[in-house]
């Protein structure tokens, strides 16, 4: 399980520094390997440890090949998807096209999503949080199974 947000700084090279909390985790999980590829609602990264990825990649795959929007989920998703390992000071590699995409720099926010990571430039990390917020309970349209969820 991964939760929190973490405040990161990618290095020149465009790596970042995994936070400690959960290199162990990552190091018994995947040995490191991950996979980041594009969010497709939101101006993100997605970070999975490999076997995470290897489950949604799959259920990606079995979606109907004649329907549009699955083929522009699979290509997104699938298409952008890249393999990247941890290095011994637990740090992962950003591909350019992907940090381009996200609009990283320099400052970034990695917030842990239970079986993965969202990875945000902190600039519209900050934006989308403010918007969110401002929103209050106009939560829009939810999921049937979410109406009698209590938290």
């Amino acid at each position: 399980m991964f939760r929190g947000v973490n405040a990161l700084n990618l290095d020149a090279k465009g790596r970042m520094a995994m936070p400690t909390r959960y290199r162990e985790r990552l190091s018994e999980m995947c040995a490191g390997q991950m996979v980041i590829t594009v969010d497709n609602s939101d101006r993100c990264l997605l970070v999975y440890p490999l076997p995470e990825w290897e489950l949604v990649e799959r259920k990606l795959q079995k979606l109907p090949a004649f329907n549009r929007q699955a083929r522009r989920l699979q290509r997104l998703l699938i298409g952008h998807a890249a393999e990247v390992e941890m290095d011994g000071a637990g740090r992962l590699l950003l591909p350019p096209p992907l940090r381009e995409f996200a609009g990283l720099e320099k400052r970034a926010v990695l917030i842990g999503q239970s079986n993965k990571f969202e990875l945000w430039s902190e600039e519209l990390w900050n934006e989308s949080r403010a918007e969110w917020l401002a929103a209050g309970d106009d939560l829009g349209d939810l999921p049937a199974e979410m109406e009698t969820m209590s938290l």
